[in-house]
């Protein structure tokens, strides 16, 4: 199976790296409407729509993500749409309810993508109560099942800690079932993954740690049933003519940081995974420089030339990646320029590796 391309959208205000370099990257609805237009012609899967209510790392405006992937399912044609989600502000039975009318809206390109909450001032603001780190993953585990039950069962009943189904009916179903995706590097997440998910999304690392991260979601996903389930990487990108360009773009990122954003950020993530009773997650290990790209992608190395980028991604591919989650400083040109430039380079290798190795994942 071929490898699978998705962007973050950008649809909180600042960009994709805490940076006051200047990017020619927009936030308003007309703008993610051109760059799913740019994406879907220039071969990428999947758009992730990010879930912000309150201000944090300099994103001063946001746009709701559900609503969003709404507006875009009736705006594109081929892009699955994978619309983020807070359990605890949301009540899984009206999420369900979206999401099946979205599935409608799109015929069949919509997914979720669950995240059990790093950010308590979004919920203290709207006085939901904050719950300890492994319980917000017990919450989403019951969340996506409740989705499911109702996205399958006629009549869904469900009996939980924190959510009840009584006989209830969702109506029109999805006409494909929506993946269900989720993040998080605690162990508390990786059990979540191996129970229920579909795609389990991790940080950008460094190629061990996410072979590691993989051999151990497969192992718990074993465990529990054999169906299996994907692997999506963050890797934010910088694909410039040279690899000195490239590696110079990298350094006026980091020469330029907004370090009142960055320290933000880094208060507000230590309720995140460093917060897991084994002190390992989601930024734990994570220094200033890695923050300025909020989901750690300057670790994964898609950096240089077109042909050094498609090469790395390659390797993931080796490691057992599926989906490679993109970001990018300029997406009036960065977004175009990758999908015209690496993933064809991705394609021709990826048939050269079926045919010297027969490895066909």
């Amino acid at each position: 199976m071929n490898l699978q391309f998705a962007y973050w959208a950008p649809n909180v205000s600042g960009g994709l790296v805490i940076s006051k370099l200047q990017q020619k990257t927009g936030w308003t609805f007309d703008d993610n409407v051109r760059y799913a237009e740019i994406a879907e012609n220039n071969g990428f899967d999947y758009v992730l729509l990010q879930t912000r209510f309150f201000a944090s790392y300099g994103a001063e405006l946001q746009l709701e993500a559900a609503t969003l992937a709404s507006a875009l399912a009736a705006k594109t044609e081929r892009l699955n749409i994978i619309t983020a989600v807070l359990p605890g502000l949301w009540h899984p039975g009206v999420m369900a309810k979206m999401i099946s009318t979205i599935d409608h809206i799109s015929q069949g390109r919509v997914s979720v993508n669950i995240v059990s909450g790093w950010f308590k001032g979004e919920f203290t603001g709207y006085g939901e109560p904050w719950l300890d780190h492994d319980e917000r993953y017990r919450r989403s585990e019951e969340f996506i099942r409740v989705l499911k039950e109702l996205w399958t069962k006629e009549y869904a009943n469900f009996k939980g800690d924190f959510y009840s189904l009584n006989d209830a009916q969702l109506k029109p179903k999805p006409v494909v079932q929506p993946k269900v995706f989720q993040g998080g590097n605690s162990r508390a997440a990786k059990e979540m993954a191996g129970n229920v998910s579909d795609v389990y999304f991790m940080n950008g690392n460094t190629f061990e740690n996410i072979q590691a991260q993989i051999e151990e979601v497969r192992a718990l996903r074993k465990a529990n049933h054999d169906k299996p389930i994907q692997f999506g990487v963050n890797g934010f990108v910088i694909v410039r003519d040279t690899e000195e360009d490239a590696k110079q773009v990298l350094r006026d990122i980091i020469n330029n940081a907004d370090n009142d954003a960055v320290k933000g950020f880094k208060d507000s993530v230590k309720t995140a995974g460093v917060a897991s009773p084994e002190g390992k997650g989601m930024w734990s290990d994570a220094s200033d420089e890695d923050l300025l790209q909020y989901n750690e992608g300057f670790k994964t190395g898609l950096i240089g030339t077109a042909e050094q980028v498609a090469n790395r991604i390659i390797e993931l591919k080796k490691i057992g990646v599926d989906i490679v989650l993109t970001a990018f400083l300029h997406y009036e040109e960065d977004l175009k320029a990758f999908g015209e430039t690496v993933i064809p380079l991705v394609r021709e290798k990826e048939k050269a590796l079926t045919l010297s190795t027969g490895i066909v994942r």
